[in-house]
């Protein structure tokens, strides 16, 4: 069973300021913000209909180096699936012996692998409907 893409669906990014950032994007880009009560206090989601970025602070994960700014990249990106493509995506992936996880973000499911340099690439699927997830937006 094949899979198609169906649109890029978030990039994450890890912030010096989330705060900073959540304002720039809104001002910038004019990206609205979703604040899920189940994922507080991190990712924020700024959307721009059903794409945007997540952003999750620098400081969260490995002790800081001297090099601060080395936390401050891209985290992952994300494709949207269909929920056939979802599991097509899976089953594609087991095929070719690739090592993925899944994880349940209440919202969305999510499918990570990570590409031959180790970026991580999310497929991701809502599992509810567009207006139960835009309820959060402010």
């Amino acid at each position: 069973m094949k899979f198609e893409l169906q649109a890029l669906d978030h990039v994450a990014i890890r912030s010096m300021d989330v705060e900073h950032s959540c304002q720039w994007y809104q001002k910038v880009l004019g990206l609205k913000r979703y604040d899920i009560p189940e994922w507080k206090p991190y990712p924020i989601f700024l959307m721009s209909d059903n794409f945007g970025v997540a952003i999750f602070p620098a400081t969260d994960g490995p002790a800081p180096t001297a090099n601060k700014r080395r936390m401050v990249r891209i985290d992952h990106f994300a494709f949207r699936v269909s929920r056939i493509g979802f599991d097509a995506a899976i089953a594609h992936y087991e095929s070719l012996g690739l090592e993925y996880t899944i994880q349940d973000h209440t919202y969305f499911h999510s499918v990570y692998v990570n590409d031959p340099d180790g970026h991580t690439v999310e497929l991701t699927t809502l599992v509810v409907s567009e207006e139960e997830f835009k309820q959060f937006g402010l």
